[in-house]
């Protein structure tokens, strides 16, 4: 049955016509593969576009796209190819070995359906046929029943064999679950729960960059990352894999505070209700960033309640640790699980605007009091006793507060950072020579300005160098 390509694709599609037309002349076939058709299919839209080239050698295609630009050869021996100025991967159809890091065998003479073979879910293994250029309609190559999977909101294996041989394909389960919240059939779960999650071929761990490639797919696109986690907790994996996360689940809280449940069902909501977050306000890497915060926030309840944000910093880093390296990331996260009960806090007590400027200088530099913000603007909305959506309004316990916190760091002037200090270097170069004693005497210096309100240069200088 024919579809209609939605006009914004067809634009995409149009910029690249010449090259599709250049490839079917040399006797080319090229085909959208991949998530693309995927996501077309569901009325998505397309953002990455994947085209595989069959009938045509290696050496002649990169001939015929050097003709429209700048090649960079990402992978040879894999086939894949990118022409520089244009958002599209190339590649040609390929037979792998087994592991994370096969042997690859180009072979441009597979047909649709044998290169399909190789996908991991039948979703991600349909095609379309584009020969003819950005025509308006167009039919989904569907040799492993796709189109059925996505129908039924299904998650299914083109090939056990070929899935268990690659260990990421569990992962990727696990953030389809959360994206397009569908549930594996049958089959899938049952291979899910038993597979061995180490690279078959070397017998080694999978790279942690590749794990945290897939959580931050999972945290980013999904309405309800949770699901993901949901999914490993039925699984009977979320402890073995993830166990700091495991850890919370059937921990108890105060029903008065907390009347959706447990730590862990309070997470997963929390999580959700981050995920909501605007991009108006905040990049895609500060979401990233803030969503992690929300999921590590309450670790430390599985030692204590009173001084659990103290409690979870180690338990964060652990968990962190599983899935990267990224210093400035791993920090980022344990500040906002350290100081994420400050906004209610400092509301209750009501501090002075010098306690939320010293809480600024605390954050910085790897997160601000907006992002701390935002953590608990989702923590306070995990609290659904009547379901497992977070609240789209919070009650009355804790909304009032962080409505507040907000006002308070606007009027400090720390929303996006700490106040610069007024006293530098260059004020103290006549009397102090730089080094040790130089940078004493500014951080007294910046500490009188934040406590005491002082904003006059000279004075600044007078009360440290007397």
């Amino acid at each position: 049955m024919s579809k209609r390509l939605p006009e914004c694709f067809i634009e995409k599609i149009k910029k690249i016509e010449m090259i599709l037309k250049s490839v079917v002349d040399l006797g080319g076939v090229p085909y959208l593969v991949g998530g693309s058709v995927r996501d077309l299919v569901l009325g998505r839209e397309a953002k990455d576009i994947d085209i595989e080239v069959h009938n045509i050698s290696l050496d002649d295609f990169e001939l015929c796209l050097r003709k429209f630009g700048d090649v960079s050869l990402i992978g040879r021996q894999f086939g894949v190819l990118r022409l520089h100025g244009y958002n599209v991967d190339w590649s040609l159809p390929r037979k792998d070995s087994i592991g994370r890091r096969p042997t690859v065998e180009v072979d441009s003479t597979l047909t649709i359906e044998q290169a399909c073979l190789r996908r991991d879910l039948t979703m991600n293994a349909m095609a379309i046929d584009l020969s003819n250029g950005a025509g308006s309609d167009f039919d989904v190559i569907d040799p492993y029943g796709g189109l059925e999977s996505l129908k039924c909101k299904t998650l299914c294996m083109v090939d056990k064999e070929k899935f268990v041989q690659d260990p990421l394909r569990f992962y990727r389960v696990m953030q389809f679950v959360g994206r397009f919240e569908m549930k594996p059939d049958d089959a899938l779960q049952t291979v899910c729960k038993n597979m061995d999650l180490y690279d078959v071929a070397t017998g080694g761990a999978l790279a942690r960059e590749r794990i945290c490639e897939e959580m931050r797919k999972l945290l980013l696109k999904s309405r309800r990352p949770s699901l993901g986690f949901r999914w490993l907790y039925e699984l009977g994996r979320l402890e073995e894999l993830f166990p700091e996360l495991g850890a919370l689940v059937g921990v108890a809280q105060r029903s008065d505070y907390h009347p959706e449940g447990d730590v862990f069902e309070h997470t997963m909501q929390s999580v959700d209700a981050a995920a909501k977050l605007s991009l108006d306000d905040i990049s895609l890497d500060e979401k990233f960033v803030i969503i992690l915060g929300v999921l590590c926030h309450d670790f430390g309840k599985v030692k204590k309640t009173p001084g659990h944000d103290v409690e979870g910093v180690p338990l964060a880093k652990s968990f962190l640790h599983r899935f990267t390296r990224h210093t400035m990331l791993v920090r980022s996260i344990c500040k906002l699980v350290r100081y994420h009960r400050m906004p209610i806090t400092l509301v209750e007590q009501k501090s002075g605007l010098k306690a939320y400027k010293r809480l600024a200088v605390k954050l910085a530099p790897e997160v601000t009091a907006k992002h701390l913000y935002f953590v608990s603007w989702a923590d306070i909305r995990g609290r659904n006793k009547d379901g497992h959506e977070p609240l789209d309004k919070a009650f009355v316990l804790g909304d009032d507060e962080i409505a507040v916190f907000l006002e308070r760091i606007r009027e400090a002037q720390v929303e996006r950072g700490p106040e610069p200090p007024i006293l530098l270097g260059r004020d103290l170069i006549d009397t102090v020579k730089p080094g040790s004693k130089m940078g004493e005497l500014l951080k007294k210096a910046y500490k009188i300005q934040i406590d005491e309100g002082i904003t006059d240069r000279e004075a600044l200088k007078k009360r440290v160098i007397s």
